[in-house]
């Protein structure tokens, strides 16, 4: 049975926010509790909306079984957060490490001014950056889960950012992209801080998730006051057939 490798909660600002430690179950049972599908155990997104999957507590043997009823036989699915090995008949097929940054006093937040809002009605233009800059997963109906701001140049979608998770007290920014041919100039940049802005307008704080491995987006967003507060391995898994 392959063996997840642990993850770590650093000596980092609000590292006491327990609920960030299981960001989708509390977002999921707190203000994105409407999009919810699922029970007391385990819950998901609507498959077109984002793709975590959240566990209460990995110490209920029950999660497993109730996973599979979730998402059905021979699915795959990411796990976050869990230590242990998978039970038989579970295949891990991906493994990796992320971070969890959240803001600091040193972060100077405020709106700008050629931020965009968007919407429905910029659902495709939405999806082709996504696609073409692959910061991170992104569904037909993401931008439904909070804020999404952009910048259009000549009418096309050159740079985005937006809210992702919600759990009770915190907004995580989410699909950070910037077109190859307009980046070195700021915009991802001043993207984060706009959306930053407006989440601690309503009285959140505002935390991102990164690929471990994506070292330069680290280092830009430390730059602007964010801190690590966690390390986690995540895995993508497919239940039994």
């Amino acid at each position: 049975m392959p063996e997840l490798a642990p993850s770590t909660t650093l000596d980092a600002p609000h590292a006491g926010a327990t609920v960030l430690d299981n960001a989708p179950w509390h977002a999921l049972t707190g203000p994105h509790a409407s999009f919810a599908i699922g029970n007391d155990l385990v819950r998901r997104y609507p498959e077109d909306v984002a793709p975590f999957v959240a566990v209460r507590t990995w110490d209920d043997p029950d999660v497993w079984p109730a996973l599979v009823d979730l998402v059905g036989p021979g699915t795959e699915i990411g796990l976050s957060g869990y230590d242990g090995d998978v039970p038989d008949g579970w295949e891990v097929v991906g493994q990796g490490e992320g971070v969890q940054l959240v803001e600091t006093d040193a972060l100077q937040t405020r709106p700008d001014a050629e931020a965009i809002l968007l919407g429905a009605e910029d659902a495709a233009d939405m999806l082709a950056i996504v696609e073409r800059n692959q910061p991170g997963p992104f569904r037909p109906r993401t931008y439904e889960l909070g804020r999404y701001v952009g910048i259009r140049r000549e009418g096309r979608l050159i740079a985005m950012a937006g809210e992702r998770l919600h759990p009770e007290g915190w907004t995580e920014i989410s699909a950070v992209a910037v077109d190859a041919e307009h980046r070195r100039q700021g915009l991802a940049s001043r993207l984060v801080l706009d959306v930053a802005f407006h989440i601690q307008q309503r009285g959140d704080r505002a935390l991102l998730h990164a690929a471990a491995s994506n070292v330069g987006a680290i280092a830009a967003y430390e730059r602007l006051g964010f801190a690590l507060r966690r390390r986690n391995r995540f895995a993508a898994v497919r239940t039994p057939v």
